[in-house]
C-alpha cells in the first residue's frame, strides 16, 4: 500500500513540472552538407606503358675485312650521316683498280669489233665481200659489248665494296658500346659492331583493355577525337615529366590473350641544361624505360565534383542522400565517373546546386527530416590529378 502511494506522488510531482523541463523525444538527426558544384576537371586515365625510340638500327659491316679505326665515343650522339667506322680500304681500292682495267679491255675490244663490221659492211657494198663475213662481224661486235656491260657492272660492285668500307650513322641518334675492336676482322655473320637509337621525339606505348578503348574513344568523340587528347608520363623517380605528347598509332588489332589494344604517343625527349656522369648530354627518356602514362583531355571539363564519402552504396547501387526544400533527406541514385583525389565526378545523377549530406550519412534513412549544417569544407587538389582504372 506504501509503495502505490509512492508511485500516485511521483505521478502528480511530475505532471506539476513545466513542459520544458520534462524529456521529449528527440529531435531529427544533424547532419553536415555541402552544394554540389559544376567545376572544371581535367579528365585522366592511368596506365603503364615503356618508352621506345622510333628509330633503331644495329650496324653491321657489309663486307668482309679488318676494322681499321672507330671514329665516335660510346654513349655519345651522332649527327646523321657522321663517320662511325672504317674498315681497311686497299684490298678494296685494289678491285677498284682491276675492274677498271677490265673496263677499258672491254672498251678496247668493243671498239675493234665495231671497225670489223664497218669494214665488212664497206666490203659486201662494193661486192669484195661476203654477207657471212658481215654477220660475223655483227656477232662479234654485239659480244663486245655485253663484256663492256659486264666489266662496267664488277666496277659498279667494286666501287660499292669500297664504299662499305666506311660505315655512317643513317640517322641522329644516341650510339652505345662498340662492340669490335680496330683490328678485329668484321664482316655480315660477325653481328653488331654498336647500335644507334634516335633521342628526339621518344614514343611511349601503352596497352589499353577493350573495355577501356571504347570508353576513352565515346568520352571524346565529340570533342575532336584523338586530336582532344594530350598524353603525359610519369618517371620511375615519381617525377611527372615536363613535356605532354599526342597519340600517333592505335593498333587495328586486339591482342587475343591480353584483351587489349597498344597505343602508341609521341613524347618530345628535350636535353638537359646539364651533362651527365660521362660529360655526354642526357636526356630524360631512354629507350626501353618503364613509365606511368596519363591520357588527360586537352581541355578541363565542367563537372560536378562531391566528397567520396557522400556516396552510398544498396542493392540498387551508388547514391547520395540530397536535402530537399522541407529538410528531408531524399534518396537520389548517381553514376560515378573518374575520382578527383577524396572527390568524385558524377556522371549522371547531379545536376550541381543540389545539397548533398556529406557528414552523418549513416544516420540518416530517406525521408527522414534532418538538421543540416555546412560541412567543413574539404581538401581540394588543383584540377586536372582525375583518374579512372587502370586499363
Amino acid at each position: 500500500m506504501l509503495v502505490l502511494r509512492a508511485s500516485l506522488l511521483a505521478v502528480l510531482l511530475l505532471s506539476a513540472l513545466p513542459a520544458a523541463s520534462q524529456p521529449g523525444p528527440q529531435g531529427p538527426p544533424a547532419v553536415g552538407v555541402i552544394t554540389a558544384e559544376r567545376r572544371p576537371i581535367t579528365e585522366s586515365t592511368e596506365f603503364v606503358g615503356r618508352i621506345e625510340a622510333i628509330d633503331r638500327v644495329d650496324l653491321r659491316a657489309r663486307v668482309t675485312g679488318f676494322l681499321q679505326e672507330r671514329l665516335f665515343r660510346e654513349g655519345q650522339e651522332v649527327t646523321e650521316g657522321q663517320l662511325l667506322f672504317r674498315l681497311e680500304r686497299a684490298p678494296f681500292e685494289a678491285q677498284v683498280a682491276q675492274a677498271a682495267a677490265q673496263v677499258a679491255s672491254a672498251e678496247a675490244e668493243l671498239a675493234n669489233a665495231t671497225i670489223q663490221l664497218n669494214r665488212a659492211r664497206e666490203l659486201v657494198r662494193t661486192q669484195a665481200g661476203t654477207q657471212a663475213r658481215v654477220d660475223d662481224a655483227t656477232a662479234a661486235q654485239r659480244a663486245a659489248q655485253a663484256t663492256l656491260l659486264g666489266a662496267q657492272a664488277q666496277l659498279r660492285v667494286a666501287n660499292i665494296n669500297l664504299g662499305y668500307t666506311e660505315i655512317t650513322a643513317p640517322f641522329a641518334g644516341k650510339i652505345g658500346r662498340a662492340n669490335f675492336s680496330p683490328g678485329a676482322v668484321v664482316g655480315p655473320d660477325a653481328g653488331p659492331l654498336a647500335t644507334i637509337v634516335s633521342q628526339d621525339p621518344m614514343r611511349v606505348a601503352f596497352p589499353v583493355s577493350l573495355r577501356t578503348g571504347i570508353e576513352l574513344r565515346d568520352r571524346f568523340e565529340g570533342r575532336g577525337g584523338v586530336a582532344a587528347v594530350r598524353v603525359r608520363i610519369r618517371l620511375a623517380s615519381g617525377q611527372i615529366f615536363n613535356q605532354a605528347g599526342r597519340i600517333e598509332f592505335i593498333d587495328t588489332q586486339v591482342n587475343r590473350d591480353t584483351d587489349t589494344l597498344l597505343i602508341r604517343a609521341v613524347m618530345p625527349n628535350p636535353l638537359r641544361s646539364e651533362a651527365g656522369p660521362t660529360g655526354e648530354p642526357e636526356r630524360p627518356l631512354i629507350d626501353g624505360m618503364f613509365v606511368t602514362v596519363f591520357v588527360e583531355g586537352a581541355e578541363p571539363v565542367p563537372s560536378v565534383v562531391i566528397p567520396r564519402a557522400a556516396v552510398l552504396q544498396d542493392q540498387q547501387g551508388n547514391f547520395v542522400l540530397v536535402v530537399d526544400r522541407e529538410n528531408r533527406a531524399q534518396r537520389r541514385g548517381v553514376t560515378l565517373g573518374r575520382s578527383v583525389a577524396d572527390q568524385v565526378v558524377i556522371e549522371r545523377g547531379l545536376e550541381g546546386g543540389e545539397t548533398v549530406v556529406t557528414e552523418g550519412v549513416q544516420r540518416v534513412r530517406p525521408g527522414q527530416p534532418v538538421q543540416a549544417a555546412p560541412a567543413a569544407p574539404p581538401a581540394i587538389r588543383a584540377p586536372g590529378a582525375a583518374q579512372a582504372p587502370r586499363g
